[in-house]
């Protein structure tokens, strides 16, 4: 983006002004599309607070800086995916989850893998679907525990991730996830999404991303349909009955590592979980997946 500075005019001054407005850095009669001496000294105090550079002029660090600061608790929709969300709404979100009992590590208004862990831990004490997606539901019950949350201090005790997504299993064991139809393509690269998202290191990828044919050594996970057929020789696993799910896996890997490539199925119940729409229910089995996955392989 080009640098917004005193005496610039339009939409992108009044885009600045409102945000630095809704942080309480302007006054709202001020937003007017003039970048003013009271734009410039709204800036020179937003760089102060936000630990930047001394100035008024707009850069792009400081206009990402401003974007993350004006958003607010309940403003997006926020799950782990990499690049990771940032941005105010997740300190808060860190903030009331810690306040609650469930710790995020640092408040670092990062939604890494933590966050996401202790987001599921609320989901499922309040009985919502653990699936991690802080979305309308979720907020409200943050929102009913306001008197709860408000003002206390967060839990900051060290936690360990209490899923099987451990970085060690997804650094060390090559996987090529992809899907046949549109769904399954979706849960593949959501899988990858997430293991990234957990480590950056990991070599648990869809073939979506892939540049070249998977290596041989990798294993192919097919996540396919009820009424998809695949291989007569290749283990095919119902995701039916998440508790066994690992289990099964490790089984169904132990036969898939005697044949080159190695492959096996995973079939999905259907593209709805519960009554979540499509997005939240592939990131459902994603997320319930590729923890199953990493459990299996450990």
């Amino acid at each position: 983006m080009e640098t917004i500075k005193r005496h610039d005019t339009g939409a992108a001054v009044e885009d600045v002004q409102q945000r630095l407005a809704t942080i309480g850095l302007l006054d709202q009669a001020a937003v007017d599309g003039v970048f003013d001496e009271r734009t410039a000294a709204a800036v020179r105090a937003f760089c102060i607070q936000a630990g930047l550079p001394s100035g008024e002029d707009v850069t792009d660090k400081v206009w990402s800086a401003l974007v993350d600061a004006s958003y607010f608790l309940g403003d997006r929709t926020l799950y782990l995916r990499m690049p990771h969300f940032h941005g105010h709404d997740v300190e808060e979100l860190q903030q009331a989850l810690g306040a609650l009992g469930f710790a995020c590590g640092a408040n670092d208004g990062i939604f890494g893998a933590y966050t996401e862990l202790a987001l599921r831990k609320f989901q499922l004490n309040l009985g919502l679907p653990s699936d991690g997606i802080a979305g309308a539901y979720t907020y409200s019950a943050i929102r009913n525990l306001h008197h709860s949350w408000e003002g206390k201090e967060a839990v900051h005790e060290a936690v360990h991730l209490g899923f099987a997504r451990a970085a060690d299993v997804l650094e060390h064991n090559a996987l090529c996830l992809f899907g046949t139809c549109d769904f399954t393509r979706s849960v593949a690269s959501r899988m990858s999404n997430l293991a990234l998202a957990t480590s950056p290191a990991s070599k648990i990828v869809s073939a979506d991303s892939l540049l070249v044919a998977p290596d041989r050594d990798m294993l192919l996970v097919h996540i396919v349909l009820a009424e998809e057929d695949t291989a007569e020789a290749v283990p095919r696993v119902s995701f039916d009955d998440e508790a066994t799910l690992p289990l099964r896996l490790e089984t169904a890997i132990g036969v898939a590592d005697a044949a080159a490539p190695s492959r096996i199925a995973v079939e999905l119940p259907g593209t709805m979980w519960e009554d979540a729409g499509e997005g939240r229910s592939a990131q459902h089995f994603a997320i319930t997946l590729l923890d199953a996955l990493c459990s299996a392989l450990s």
